[in-house]
């Protein structure tokens, strides 16, 4: 497969040369990531993905649907995939940032394919951040935007926080909030305690990929096997809602409270 007949990839690699000046924390935006002609074909698989069964999380701090079912993907999504995971594209990666070492997930651990509907939402949070069956670490998320006549009334977008100083249970200050257009890339780094959510998605579906990339495991890293979330502002005080979140972050305890078949 040839690497760059499915993602602009000079692009890419030219907006990493930003990428460790931006706040909260490092990321960047990449309009137009993909070929037009990839980018229409797998927004096609979501449209049939809405009536398979896919993991369904509806709770006090995420709603939406997702899959990392491979057998639900078109034959474009499934190239697309092994792409993002190849060895060609992870060292557009490592290069530019001047890494040792950076692994792909192919068991798409929390990633795949992900749709809100209205009044889907995700809490600020932060990602696990030890891969519960490789143990190795997360280091970047990879988010890819499949949204069509999408407004900006319709929310969904992605958010990014600054680290709380004094608390470290909740985020800091909401700085950056990001559009989801349609073939837009979001590329940012997990592991600075990076904070970062979905505002609510009103009348449309947000249709969106993730693809995660993994480093080896540090003495220094935090021992999060799974995500952290914060309350909102009208949860805070709820015993319920922070009941569920120290369910939800504790690896035994989260798939019986996060996710429904």
């Amino acid at each position: 497969m040839n690497l760059n007949s499915f993602i602009n990839t000079k692009k890419f690699i030219k907006s990493l040369k930003n990428f460790s000046k931006k706040k909260p924390f490092p990321y960047v935006v990449i309009d137009n990531f993909l070929k037009k002609d990839i980018a229409l074909k797998v927004k096609k698989n979501f449209q049939k993905l809405e009536d398979k069964k896919l993991w369904n999380y509806n709770n006090f701090c995420e709603v939406k649907k997702a899959t990392d079912n491979w057998n639900f993907f078109s034959a474009e999504t499934y190239q697309l995939l092994l792409n993002l995971n190849s060895e060609n594209f992870l060292s557009n990666i490592r290069k530019p940032l001047k890494m040792k070492s950076l692994y792909p997930d192919y068991g798409l651990n929390g990633g795949g394919l992900h749709l809100m509907k209205d009044k889907g939402i995700l809490n600020p949070h932060l990602d696990y951040v030890i891969h519960p069956k490789l143990n190795l670490v997360r280091k970047f998320n990879l988010i890819i935007f499949f949204n069509t006549n999408w407004k900006k009334s319709n929310g969904g977008e992605l958010c990014l926080y600054e680290d709380n100083k004094t608390n470290k249970e909740i985020p800091g200050k909401q700085i950056v909030k990001i559009f989801p257009k349609f073939n837009r890339a979001v590329f940012f780094d997990t592991s600075l305690r990076s904070w970062h959510g979905v505002n609510k998605v009103n009348k449309n579906v947000r249709k969106s990929m993730a693809v995660y990339y993994l480093i080896d495991k540090t003495k220094k890293a935090e021992k999060r096997f799974k995500a952290l979330y914060s309350p909102l502002k009208n949860q805070l005080r709820d015993k319920k809602v922070l009941k569920f979140i120290k369910l939800r972050s504790n690896l035994k305890t989260s798939s019986k409270v996060s996710k429904l078949k």
